[in-house]
């Protein structure tokens, strides 16, 4: 007996709405940008900067304790992290406590570091101070623009990519999904304030790589297709695809968040903004590789005669391997 969670053979037809899908996807990428002006992101330490203090103790790190010592000195966004290395000995217990820039300050004061430390030792009076650090907003506006081109490059490879491996018609619609993506993502950390910092990012480059490898899963497909039903429509061959190919990604959706939930839950607060995003990024993620990236394919059409190939259809890599 197998799980399914998808019946064997389906015809449904994924564009019998298209255009209610693809305006709600239009509505919700405007709500999101209006979000991001209007709200703003609750950039964390590394954005704002602020300073990391790092600590050493032959106790064991008890990162709830630290947090709820350093809570009544009201300093804003505090993370706590403790770090493992295999290098350490039973020991060597190090931890790093990212406490953000105050108000009108590069830097905490030294005299709030002492405040800091002296509630840490409240805690474990053998904790040692070994590094104390600042990163001021400079640094922090650098970090801005790096993540920001770091995105933009990383959608821009995928415009290339695509299309050279397929024509330009797939790569406009696999690039206007990441676009959604991104930007869907970034409106729910806007509407929510959920701490955005340099993990985010992280996050936010992977959902770029997830909705992508779904996005091609149907684009291959497709292709296959158009080469075998040369006298399908173009509707009909797109939902064909998505159809074969539809028990492939609900499967490889619901097993990822399976593993995401469950490190939403029991992970911690320090990755659960991480987390967070990679379950929102894989949500609408499958869904804009359907109603965004195949949507588009379909009104923009697509040559259908390969017999002759064009030399400026941007094919010549088709048949190489990813």
């Amino acid at each position: 007996m197998r799980l399914k969670l998808v019946p064997q053979d389906t015809s449904w037809d994924f564009f019998r709405y298209a255009r209610v899908t693809f305006g709600a996807s239009v509505v919700a990428m405007v709500l999101s940008i209006a979000l991001f002006f209007v709200m703003g992101l609750n950039f964390g330490i590394d954005f704002r900067g602020g300073t990391t203090i790092r600590t050493v103790s032959v106790n064991p790190v008890d990162v709830g304790a630290y947090r709820k010592a350093i809570g009544p000195l009201g300093l804003g966004d505090v993370v706590i992290t403790e770090v493992f290395d295999p290098t350490f000995g039973p020991e060597k217990n190090v931890a790093t406590v990212r406490i953000q820039a105050q108000e009108g300050a590069e830097s905490i004061t030294p005299e709030t570091i002492r405040k800091v430390e002296d509630a840490l030792k409240s805690v474990d009076p053998e904790i040692r101070f070994t590094a104390v650090e600042s990163v001021g907003p400079k640094v922090s506006g650098e970090l801005i623009r790096s993540a920001v081109l770091a995105v933009m490059a990383a959608i821009g490879a995928v415009l290339i990519y695509i299309w050279l491996r397929f024509e330009w018609q797939f790569s406009v619609g696999a690039v206007a999904a990441l676009i959604h993506d991104v930007t869907l993502t970034i409106g729910i950390f806007a509407a929510l304030q959920i701490r955005f910092d340099l993990s985010i990012i992280a996050a936010l480059l992977t959902i770029v790589g997830y909705s992508l490898n779904d996005t091609v899963v149907v684009f291959d497909r497709v292709r296959e297709n158009l080469r075998k039903y040369k006298q399908k429509p173009l509707k009909e061959v797109l939902n064909l695809s998505i159809n074969e190919t539809l028990s492939r990604t609900v499967m490889t959706s619901v097993t990822t968040l399976i593993a995401l939930v469950a490190l939403f839950v029991l992970g911690g607060d320090v990755i659960r903004g991480f987390v967070f995003a990679m379950i929102w990024g894989v949500v609408v993620g499958t869904y804009s590789s359907v109603f965004v990236a195949s949507t588009i394919l379909l009104w923009l059409g697509v040559k259908r005669d390969w017999s002759k190939p064009d030399a400026t259809a941007g094919t010549q890599f088709a048949n190489v391997d990813a």
